[in-house]
């Protein structure tokens, strides 16, 4: 509550930086300025394109989206990306415990923040968010094999400060306890200096009957006008969390399934199996600093320096299948962890022609050092869970669990890399309605991957990219094509004994990935409406493949190829009327694996489902009566999921389910009230990747926010 009332007191001590009242008007329109700038960056290419002049397929979700959808974690702002599915909650632990997500087939998790390296081993806070970049594809050329996933990546652009105040003040109560405070707020210091705050505070409770999220979130911006030619940004986030997560029921993958229905997961579906006392903190830290100078008309400079420092404290836990068609023993473990992030990246943009032809161009150094350090406990058994008659025999209680883990091994495990890389990318117009894209980055990795030796690994990659893109109707219509390349230099991996014990770091080879992409784009109605349809077709291979014999292991040389369409249509038809939309379509199968895997032929768990449909309309009353009164309506729909997909025990599948939400707000002056409902039907529906995860009922939302 003392954080609450922080935060809704804080503009009461900026707000004597205001100016006069007759400026509102001004700070409105430049709002809407900067929104509509953001939308048309192209951070993805690190160069000026426009949406037509981009040779691949990309999702931008806006901050007024989520707005409109009254969304308050990152999930429910990315259910609005074509293609993109949820297939796990953060677990808080060490290296790996962010969120993951699927999209064209393959797993990965947003780790890039304002195109530097960003890792969280909770889940995003969404109140500094500017607009969310989903980019598709392997982009290892212009990001390197640290960040990226095959299928795309996530870039998150968080808000920067303006030249006028202003700022919003917003409070969501609703379902399962959830109280979350927000404010934004931006004021000039003089006529160089601009700071812009934003903090929120936030805490929910599960569906379930134990399990909830408690943090608070602050993100201070400055930006510096030194000259016309130099400006200097620094931004700031840091997040403090304690999270009692609901554990996830792991599927037996070394004997053959004794669960060939949903019955008895839907059953449980209320039964968390946890406690509140067993709980896990993540505080996350990132700090941007960022030096841009202007060389000449056409030609800037950029230096960034970001440092990332994220941890895990507390308690981790999994259900693991005892393959007997009803019961799960609990694993449990201390976490004790933590992950440093150093990013240096300069980028030298400009525009020169070359006889008569117009060429747009990026040269980058990157430097990225990572740190992981971990002092976990081994995994103990603490109970036995049994869905049938929905019993735990462990006890629950702090104190409990901390006479189990007593005996446990801890052992203190680092491994530490430095990559040194290279790019350039450039795009010559041979035509005014005709250009060509070609890139390529070299990337150099050194360092200590492995706990069991202090030898150093040495490892070095080229990413070529090539674009095509020609506008039969300048302008407003595009074809394009695509040959990207994607690496991976893989992240260390916790392993373990198949009992779970002599945990360590692990470290891989890196991967590769190859894809072709043909596609079109559309402005339509002078701009207010954009389309895109397009086909691809995505090789990888020394893919990492899970090991059968063992719930933490791995083994690498797979093949796996990935295909798919992608539709997607967003924008404002007419004044007042938003609609984002897409449909996805994918297939993938695993070509090359080892025989006792048993996941040669078959559809990898971390592909996802094989379509996807998302939907999102918003139309606000531009006259009359009800003027200013806006309604929303929304659709999300996925196929089945195959969470065990093996040859060689059987396969276990999530059935597919249309999932709708809906809004109704109304504005008055500076004030406006939100109402929404998820989950209208309140069907009972799950996610996974080998797990079996129950996703939220029904809840009811409601938003006030003001605007200063």
């Amino acid at each position: 509550m003392k954080r609450i009332l922080l935060i809704l007191t804080a503009p009461c001590y900026l707000v004597s930086y205001a100016q006069q009242p007759d400026s509102l008007v001004n700070q409105k329109i430049n709002e809407i300025v900067i929104t509509a700038t953001q939308h048309h960056k192209e951070y993805s290419s690190k160069m000026p394109l426009t949406f037509l002049e981009t040779p691949q397929s990309a999702d931008v979700i806006t901050d007024r989206t989520f707005k409109e959808q009254v969304s308050t974690n990152i999930k429910d702002v990315l259910q609005n990306a074509t293609g993109l599915v949820r297939l796990w909650e953060s677990t808080s632990v060490g290296v790996t415990g962010g969120e993951y997500y699927s999209m064209r087939g393959f797993a990965f998790q947003p780790n890039l923040l304002n195109g530097m390296a960003s890792y969280n081993n909770g889940s995003l806070d969404i109140a500094n968010i500017e607009q969310v970049e989903v980019i598709k594809g392997p982009n290892g050329t212009l990001y390197g094999g640290t960040v990226i996933s095959y299928g795309g990546l996530i870039n998150v652009i968080t808000k920067k400060p303006y030249e006028t105040f202003g700022g919003d003040i917003n409070y969501i109560t609703g379902s399962n306890g959830l109280h979350r405070a927000s404010i934004d707020i931006n004021t000039p210091i003089s006529k160089k200096l601009f700071f812009r705050l934003n903090t929120a505070y936030h805490k929910q409770n599960s569906f379930k009957d134990a399990g909830y999220n408690e943090s608070f979130f602050v993100a201070p911006s400055i930006q510096y006008n030194a000259s016309d030619k130099v400006k200097l940004y620094l931004d700031l986030q840091y997040k403090e969390a304690e999270v009692a997560n609901v554990p996830m029921f792991f599927l037996n993958r070394t004997v053959p399934l004794t669960f060939d229905s949903m019955d008895l997961f839907e059953q449980n579906y209320k039964k968390s199996y946890t406690s509140n006392e067993l709980t896990a903190k993540n505080p996350t830290l990132n700090i941007q600093g960022r030096i841009e100078y202007k060389l000449a008309d056409n030609w800037v400079s950029n230096t960034i320096i970001a440092k990332n420092t994220t941890r895990s404290s507390g308690y981790d836990q999994f259900l693991n299948d005892m393959a007997n068609g009803d019961e799960f023993v609990r694993y449990i473990s201390t976490l004790d962890s933590k992950t440093d992030i150093l990013n240096i990246q300069h980028n030298l943009t400009g525009e020169f022609k070359i006889g008569s032809f117009d060429n747009k161009f990026v040269w980058g150094l990157d430097y990225l050092s990572k740190k992981l350090s971990n002092t976990d406990s081994d995994y103990i058994d603490h109970g036995i869970i049994s869905l049938v008659h929905q019993t735990d025999s462990g006890i629950l209680t702090r104190e409990a669990v901390d006479n189990t883990l007593k005996g446990a091994n801890k052992s203190h495990r680092t491994a530490k890399t430095e990559t040194f890389s290279s790019y350039l990318s450039n795009v010559t117009n041979f035509l005014p309605n005709l250009s060509l894209m070609m890139s390529l980055r070299v990337d150099h990795l050194k360092g200590q991957t492995s706990s069991f030796t202090e030898e150093k690994n040495y490892e070095t990659s080229f990413s070529p990219k090539f674009g095509l893109v020609y506008q039969p109707i300048q302008d407003k219509l595009a074809v394009f094509a695509n040959y990207l390349n994607g690496f991976v230099f893989l992240d260390p991996a916790i392993v373990s004994d198949p009992d779970g014990t002599n945990k360590a770091i692990q470290p891989f080879d890196p991967e590769q990935a190859n894809q072709f992409e043909i596609g079109s784009k559309a402005n339509l109605l002078n701009g207010r409406l954009t389309a895109a349809v397009s086909y691809y077709h995505i090789n990888v291979s020394n893919k990492l493949m899970s090991d059968m014999e063992n719930m933490n292991g791995f083994s690498q040389g797979g093949k796996v190829k990935s295909k798919g369409v992608e539709l997607t249509l967003s924008g404002s038809p007419l004044i007042g009327w938003n609609i984002i939309t897409g449909f996805s379509h994918n297939y993938n199968k695993v070509t090359k694996s080892l025989p006792e895997d048993g996941n040669l032929g078959t559809r990898p768990e971390e592909a996802g489902p094989a379509n996807t449909f998302n939907f999102w309309t918003n139309y606000q009353v531009q006259s009359g009566t009800f003027k200013n009164l806006s309604l929303g309506f929304g659709i999300n729909s996925l196929s089945s999921l195959r969470v065990m997909n093996r040859t060689t025990i059987g396969v276990f599948e999530i059935p597919s389910y249309t999932i709708m939400n809906a809004a109704v707000s109304y504005s008055y002056k500076n004030a406006t009230a939100s109402l929404k409902l998820d989950n209208l039907t309140n069907k009972k529906y799950f996610s996974g990747n080998s797990t079996v995860n129950a996703q939220g009922e029904r809840a009811i939302s409601l938003s006030v926010n003001y605007r200063l």
